[in-house]
């Protein structure tokens, strides 16, 4: 068919690939990045479980092309850290049992990722309103919750003891 090169900078590394023009921005991170955190649940925009960061701001990347994201910026969940590193909220999701099946959790990091950008303190009612276009079909929401909440706790001593204030090692 005609495809296209699309590039566009990805976990802050320039990225290149060739797609046909009507392939979704998630099919173009899974397939031709090789980049899998990304998931593709409901691919009508519903579930949330294809959540990307798309120059800072969360979208569903299965509602738009990846010709859409040529020379923009991406974050996926392998973005955001890695299994010697993990950021904040992966370790949070980990530690309060904010996952169970882990099929929504990239989606939700992300999404959470965004609001605690906005947030530094979060409260139940702004974070439901924020993670409402996120799906989980196996919690009520409740470690979820739980989960952002800690990610922002650790957030703070981090920073903290990055500065020199929270009397760190």
């Amino acid at each position: 068919m005609n495809e296209v090169e699309v590039s566009l900078r990805v976990n802050g590394v320039i990225r290149a690939g060739r797609c046909e023009p009507r392939t979704t921005l998630a099919d173009f991170l899974r397939g031709a990045l090789r980049l899998t955190g990304t998931h593709l649940g409901c691919e009508h925009g519903v579930c949330g479980a294809c959540t990307v960061l798309l120059d800072g701001r969360s979208v569903r990347s299965c509602l738009l092309f990846a010709l859409q994201a040529r020379g923009r910026e991406v974050t996926t969940i392998e973005g955001l850290g890695t299994r010697e590193r993990p950021h904040p909220l992966m370790r949070a999701f980990s530690e309060v049992h904010g996952l169970q099946c882990g099929f929504c959790t990239p989606g939700f990091i992300l999404s959470a990722y965004e609001y605690l950008r906005e947030h530094r303190v979060p409260d139940r009612e702004s974070m439901r309103r924020a993670l409402s276009g996120n799906i989980c079909r196996c919690t009520g929401y409740v470690k979820i919750f739980e989960a952002v909440e800690r990610a922002a706790e650790i957030m703070v001593l981090e920073t903290d003891e990055v500065v020199g204030r929270g009397g760190g090692v």
